[in-house]
């Protein structure tokens, strides 16, 4: 509470002045545009930050319908339970908009080291894996370290399953593994593949994902086992141990299933046809509860559309909240979005979407015109009270980068990050790894950013 009244003390809300403004370079100085919309601005943070209904509807979205995988019955429950929610909330347009979704089912899975000794590993199958035959696979481990690796000892391969044992440096170095494992493995003609999840951290949690097949490679069956399992077996192989695994999948691809994604709206009082678009994706894998990716952030951008609703406040131009369908292994709530706009994509002025956990924001990356960004840069001073207005350039987010890539401006919510991948597609994806003050800054940061851009007389410009 303490950090919370200094808080709302420092932006003038009780009846203490605000601080003098002093320099831009210590990050006090109101721009030109955030001096005009500073009144609604401080409401809006405000309202974020001694807010409960948010976070408490993030909690009752993940415990009652716990993980939302495309195809699955939970992602539609809790589609239908959104959508009755912002109709009561008094929202604007508020629909499902159909889209066909892959169906990946995971079955029963196991894998198990029975040399040098028995030892149940904890694993997690890879998105779009194949299914081992049904007495399963066991086989000698081969561990590469690398795609290179594998390549110049290739004539090993065979007949074997190959482990990728590569520590996480990054997720865009790493995540090449999970994604083509099963592909350079079937080359060599390993008979299944399997990673070190992808992952810098790990209490035995496995991490799941997507992965892919290329035409004219066998398929093969692709697993993820932990950080700790993949380095013990590593060790042993590099001693010159034998090690034998079991692996066990009955995964299996079904014909596509229909889903929905959700948008809700604040019409905008003088230019509606403009519109201002912000949300996250509803889908998650099926493990954990989807807390972080991305259930956090699809509640944040719809509380950060509530708040203004229930403020009063009513923009200019209208600011839509969209919870995409299917990002995880598809992106096919995206991609449908695109094409069902494409027409009115000339007047989608900016693009937000948080999908990096909704830990301690610090503002946003922006991908558009220097011009834009410096403007956006103005209105991050607003967010200086809450350590949240720093707007760098080149950001967006895998939702709306089918409307980036056909021109419309799009920023991403930049977040403190740093234990977002120990959790990220795991069963450890869960409420308790989120802290209402963090969360309500995410709602904060994204409400002052939409709300401003949604009313400034000027359009910003591409």
């Amino acid at each position: 509470m303490k950090s919370l009244f200094l808080f709302i003390t420092s932006i003038g809300l009780i009846g203490c002045a605000p601080p003098q403004a002093k320099s831009s370079t210590d990050g006090n100085q109101l721009g030109p545009i955030a001096t005009q919309f500073k009144s609604n601005g401080n409401q809006l943070i405000h309202a974020a930050m001694t807010d409960t209904a948010g976070f408490e509807r993030l909690t009752e979205l993940c415990d009652t319908f716990g993980p939302r995988f495309s195809g699955s019955e939970n992602l539609e429950k809790s589609i239908d339970w959104i959508l009755e929610e912002m109709k009561a909330d008094g929202l604007d347009n508020v629909h499902g908009v159909d889209v066909m979704v892959p169906k990946w089912v995971r079955g029963n899975e196991s894998a198990q080291m029975v040399a040098p000794y028995q030892k149940k590993l904890a694993m997690l199958g890879l998105g779009g894996s194949i299914a081992t035959p049904t007495k399963g696979i066991t086989a000698d481990v081969m561990v590469v370290s690398s795609y290179e690796d594998l390549e110049a000892r290739a004539s090993e391969a065979k007949g074997k399953i190959v482990l990728f044992n590569v520590p996480f440096t990054n997720y865009g170095q790493t995540v090449q593994y999970r994604s083509g494992g099963a592909i350079a493995a079937a080359k060599a003609s390993a008979v299944a593949s399997l990673i070190r999840s992808v992952g810098p951290f790990s209490m035995n949690t496995p991490h799941t994902g997507n992965s892919r097949y290329e035409e004219g490679v066998k398929k093969i069956p692709h697993a993820a086992i932990t950080v700790e399992d993949a380095a013990m077996i590593a060790r042993m192989y590099e001693r010159g141990d034998k090690v034998t695994i079991q692996l066990n999948m009955e995964a299996r691809t079904e014909p596509d299933a229909l889903s929905r994604n959700v948008m809700a709206e604040i019409k905008g009082s003088e230019f509606p046809d403009e519109v201002i678009v912000l949300g996250g994706h509803i889908d998650s894998w099926d493990v954990g509860q989807g807390a972080m990716d991305d259930g956090g952030g699809c509640v944040a951008a719809w509380q950060a559309v509530k708040l203004m609703k229930d403020l009063g406040i009513h923009p200019k131009r209208t600011v839509r909240v969209v919870l995409w369908t299917n990002e995880e292994n598809g992106l096919r709530g995206g991609n449908a979005y695109r094409d069902a706009h494409m027409d009115e994509l000339k007047d989608h002025i900016l693009a937000m979407e948080s999908d990096a956990g909704v830990f301690k924001p610090q503002g946003f990356g922006f991908s558009g015109s220097d011009e834009a960004l410096k403007m956006l840069q103005d209105i991050g001073t607003l967010l200086y009270p809450i350590d949240s207005g720093i707007i760098t350039k080149g950001g967006g987010g895998a939702d709306i980068g089918p409307i980036m890539r056909e021109g419309v401006p799009g920023m991403g919510l930049r977040v403190e990050g740093s234990k977002y991948f120990w959790y990220h597609h795991t069963d450890a994806d869960t409420m308790d790894k989120l802290d209402r003050d963090e969360f309500n800054r995410c709602v904060a940061t994204m409400a002052v950013m939409a709300y401003v851009v949604a009313d400034m007389d000027e359009r910003l410009p591409r």
